[in-house]
């Protein structure tokens, strides 16, 4: 009997399994047909709610379908019993780096009291929304923060972020220019990190400044407060 059981259960997950491969062949040849401009699709996958499908594209681009792929949507996917945003939760875990992976040797280091939270922050010095970050950022202490520089916005930048790094002391060169504005004296070194820097945001689309990275690998985009940080600190050491 318990053989007849197993074998039983073993079929109608085959019979499951199946279909669901079906399902989703038909959803990658509807949309790809369709709509031959849609990126190459990555993964195909079910959502809590029945019949919705999401389909990730460039990586950690969301879009959600039907089980035929006879509708394509771009939105968020919201629970509402809980009060959870489904898609930037799933977009999130998605853009997580792993922090031990992060190419420590092309960034500084600023260190707020004693020091023991990490977090790393990708900043172009021209970016008036890592200056207001960083005033922010004088409110939250024990914390060392890795600094990647990450000239992005003009060619000023990439010039400024050589001279920042060649600084004998990067720390106070870059506080002097983002926190009193005080000029960046011209300096000469190997300033390769910069392009690898460029290079690394690249390939994990780092799109803008300041992008920050958590010690539990979540990314955040954007200039959030110190109330923010804090909260994403204390999580990250829960982990």
């Amino acid at each position: 009997m318990k053989l007849f059981k197993s074998s039983v259960i073993l079929g109608l997950l085959a019979l499951s399994l199946g279909s669901a491969l079906a399902q989703e062949a038909a959803i990658r040849k509807n949309l790809g047909e369709r709509l031959p401009n849609l990126p190459k699709i990555d993964e195909v996958s079910k959502t809590p709610m029945n019949g919705l499908y999401e389909i990730r594209v460039n990586g950690s681009d969301i879009f959600y379908t039907d089980a035929e792929g006879n509708f394509l949507i771009q939105g968020h996917l919201i629970d509402t019993k809980v009060k959870r945003n489904l898609t930037e939760e799933r977009i999130d875990k998605l853009n997580a780096v792993a922090f031990d992976t992060l190419p420590f040797k092309d960034a500084f280091t600023i260190v707020h009291g004693n020091g023991k939270r990490k977090m790393a922050v990708f900043e172009d010095p021209n970016c008036g929304y890592c200056k207001r970050f960083e005033r922010d950022m004088q409110k939250v202490t024990d914390v060392t923060i890795y600094l990647f520089l990450y000239p992005i916005l003009s060619p000023d930048s990439t010039e400024k972020s050589k001279n920042i790094w060649c600084a004998k002391d990067k720390g106070k060169v870059w506080q002097d220019l983002m926190l009193r504005d005080q000029p960046v004296a011209s300096a000469s070194c190997d300033s390769s990190a910069i392009a690898r820097n460029i290079e690394f945001g690249r390939k994990y689309r780092i799109t803008g400044t300041p992008t920050l990275i958590f010690s539990d690998g979540l990314r955040v985009p954007g200039a959030i407060n110190a109330q923010q940080v804090e909260k994403h600190l204390t999580e990250a050491k829960a982990q």
